[in-house]
């Protein structure tokens, strides 16, 4: 890069890292991108000329911290043992492990998906195809494996799933609690949601299979 590219990757560093921990200390909706900008030394108008708004800024924050731990996933994935509803639990908890370290942060990520609009250049939680394929790659393993219905809605599962992790973080924001009973309450939710995907259960199977 040349001396130009090397200042502004700089600057987008410091704006990143002063908005991880604004939105962590003081919270996502009560941070300003000119808070933002006093914190990381540099003029309002510099965040601007790399991110649309403060959605985007906290989109990037998110893929910067998750890029370690989806890396970390991705090579111990094809390493996991037990059935489906073990590995998944795994997956999760090993989540919740990592999250649990800046929750008010992830908590903000959660809660920026019900602002998404399209076309925004923010990808908030429930969007990011690295999470749904690695869930999806192990109820399809699962499928591969005999001890999920050959005609189970994977997509379904999927969102239901997400969906259960993310709902769970309640009891973080509102009682505090640790990633390990976080943990614990998940792997009770997984182990009723691949019952309803084990072989021959008709109430995940997709709507073109479900009267076959």
């Amino acid at each position: 890069m040349n001396l130009r590219q090397t200042q502004k990757e700089a600057t987008r560093r410091r704006v990143l890292d002063a908005a991880r921990e604004l939105f962590e200390t003081v919270g996502y909706d009560e941070t300003t991108v000119r808070e933002i900008a006093t914190r990381a030394g540099v003029a309002v108008g510099s965040v601007f000329t790399s991110f649309a708004g403060k959605a985007e800024v906290l989109s990037q924050v998110m893929a910067d911290r998750l890029e370690a731990l989806y890396g970390e996933l991705e090579r111990v994935l094809p390493h996991l043992r037990g059935s489906t509803a073990d590995r998944l639990t795994s997956i999760f908890a090993l989540h919740y492990d990592f999250e649990t370290r800046r929750t008010q942060l992830f908590l903000a990520h959660i809660a920026a998906a019900f602002n998404w609009r399209p076309g925004s250049p923010a990808t908030p939680y429930g969007r990011n195809p690295r999470l749904r394929a690695m869930i999806r790659d192990c109820i399809e393993e699962g499928r591969r494996r005999g001890d999920v219905d050959a005609q189970a809605d994977i997509d379904l599962a999927v969102d239901t799933l997400m969906a259960a992790y993310a709902w769970n973080y309640r009891l973080a924001a509102w009682e505090g609690a640790s990633a390990e009973q976080m943990s614990a309450l998940m792997e009770r939710q997984i182990t009723l949601i691949t019952a309803g995907l084990a072989p021959g259960a008709v109430s995940w199977r997709s709507p073109e299979d479900a009267g076959r």
